[in-house]
């Protein structure tokens, strides 16, 4: 299973929605389905945005689990 960890990268980061919004000009209500792992398919140009104004990589915001 993958699972989006935005809200762990975003706490440490100490970063609020909000402001990750206004860094990479994608809705809200879009980060927030991320951040909640609402999001069913992953759209490569929102997470190349957030690994962008996060100065991240892809694997500090999904994670692979085995059930």
């Amino acid at each position: 299973m993958i699972r989006i960890t935005l809200d762990k990268t975003l706490a440490k980061m100490k970063i609020s929605r909000y402001e990750l919004a206004k860094r990479t000009g994608i809705q809200y209500q879009i980060i927030d389905n991320y951040y909640k792992n609402r999001v069913i398919r992953y759209d490569s140009f929102v997470l190349d945005r957030i690994c962008d104004a996060l100065n991240c990589d892809i694997t500090d915001l999904l994670e692979h689990t085995k059930n």
